[in-house]
């Protein structure tokens, strides 16, 4: 066990652990800062499972300096990172900071922000994309967002949070149930399903407007929106014509389009990220299984064969990875299978898991599982070695999907 910051805990087990040792030093003037920028970015990176924080403390520094790298190298740090926060004389922050690669003795480059107040967590979450970036090769999510619903009392919120937990913003209160939210491609969308009007209906909501709009309210249940990847429509589950079969609907709305025909259940479709495909879960087979077909229609092909029960599927952005929660032994538990080789590997050791979602550059999930108790939201890499609690909202904490990459 890591200790990390107050907001959250990193968890680290498992051997044979590389993580890639990293110094980052408290950001010239963050003391007077609203926001210890360093110590956001330092939590952002061990979260991720790729970096392990090296003691930065005792050290000046700041983008213009030019560090004694030695002394870095004694203390066992492979990168540093170095920058200042200053506040500007009309209320902005001008934020700047600087990556020097120790090993090799190079400077990896650096940026600058000017933002408001409100933007100096998304500043520091774009520091942390890019170190990540430079470092690891692959794009960083920590500027992204997360979806999710609390149950507090007899109130149901959904909410719109930075990648970490943290910012949270309502988007929608309401006494009815709100299940299932998900993101459109674009970032710039929410798809759930609202118990308002007393029956599963689903509703289309612009995140930045607050605006919404009701995209299915047909006759029976209307639930489980899966965004198609060019955003132009979504997958749906309806019982219109009798039991839940599985539909496509414009994103505009109108008369919506059957895609399965079965006398079994038919729910909670995913689209794989080229829009081919679609998984879904069906207990045609006699019990809930993962399945997938095509896109538009088709015969289905059974994917999970391990457990009596499995739901809730999610394809991770790459097409690697099918996450989702098995029953075993009444537990319900995060599981992650290769898709290439049908290899499954359970990746908690808590009991009440749901509503995997993979990050954009498919590097790590968010689930809710309880622990220790209580609600909580994770974050674990793949092979379930690096776990991180979220900051959430007080309250029952359900249903996080996890938004795509920010445009900067």
């Amino acid at each position: 066990m890591m200790p990390a910051l107050a907001q959250f805990r990193v968890e680290v087990s498992g051997v044979g652990l590389t993580q890639l040792p990293i110094a980052l030093v408290p950001f010239k003037g963050q003391d007077a800062s609203p926001q210890k920028i360093s110590e956001i970015v330092q939590a952002d990176l061990e979260r991720s499972g790729q970096f392990r924080g090296v003691d930065a403390s005792g050290q000046a520094l700041d983008e213009a300096s030019r560090p004694d790298l030695a002394l870095w190298r004694q203390r066992t740090a492979d990168s540093l990172v170095v920058g200042s926060v200053t506040r500007l004389g009309d209320g902005r922050f001008d934020v700047r900071f600087r990556l020097w690669d120790v090993v090799r003795g190079q400077d990896l480059g650096g940026q600058s922000y000017t933002v408001p107040q409100g933007d100096l967590r998304l500043a520091s979450h774009r520091i942390a994309d890019y170190v990540y970036e430079k470092l690891t090769g692959d794009k960083g999510i920590f500027s992204t967002r997360i979806a999710y619903v609390t149950k507090g009392g007899s109130r149901y919120s959904l909410w719109v949070a930075d990648a970490d937990g943290e910012n949270a913003q309502a988007a929608l209160a309401s006494p009815e149930p709100i299940i299932s939210p998900v993101w459109s491609s674009n970032g710039q969308q929410l798809a759930y399903v609202s118990f308002e009007s007393r029956k599963p209906v689903v509703y289309v909501h612009n995140v930045a407007s607050g605006q919404r709009r009701l995209l299915a309210n047909f006759r029976g249940s209307n639930s489980a929106p899966a965004w198609a990847p060019d955003g132009n429509s979504l997958a749906v589950t309806l019982s219109r014509d009798g039991g839940s079969q599985l539909y496509t609907i414009a994103a505009t709305g109108g008369e919506p389009r059957r895609l399965t025909q079965s006398a079994s259940i038919d729910t909670e479709p995913v689209y794989s990220a080229d829009g081919s495909t679609i998984y879904f879960v069906s207990d045609r087979g006699g019990a809930p299984q993962i399945y997938k077909m095509s896109a538009g229609g088709g015969a289905p092909t059974r994917v999970t064969f391990s457990g009596t029960y499995n739901i809730s599927p999610s394809v991770s952005g790459d097409g690697r990875w099918l996450a989702y929660i098995s029953r075993v032994g009444g537990a319900f538990k995060l599981h992650v299978m290769e898709l290439a080789t049908g290899n499954v590997s359970a990746i908690t050791d808590t009991s009440a898991d749901e509503s995997p979602s993979f990050a954009p550059n498919s590097k790590l999930i968010v689930y809710a599982t309880h622990l220790q108790g209580r609600e909580a939201l994770m974050t674990t890499t793949l092979d379930g070695k690096i776990k991180a609690r979220l900051a959430g909202q007080a309250g029952d904490i359900r249903e996080p999907d996890w938004g795509p990459f920010q445009k900067q």
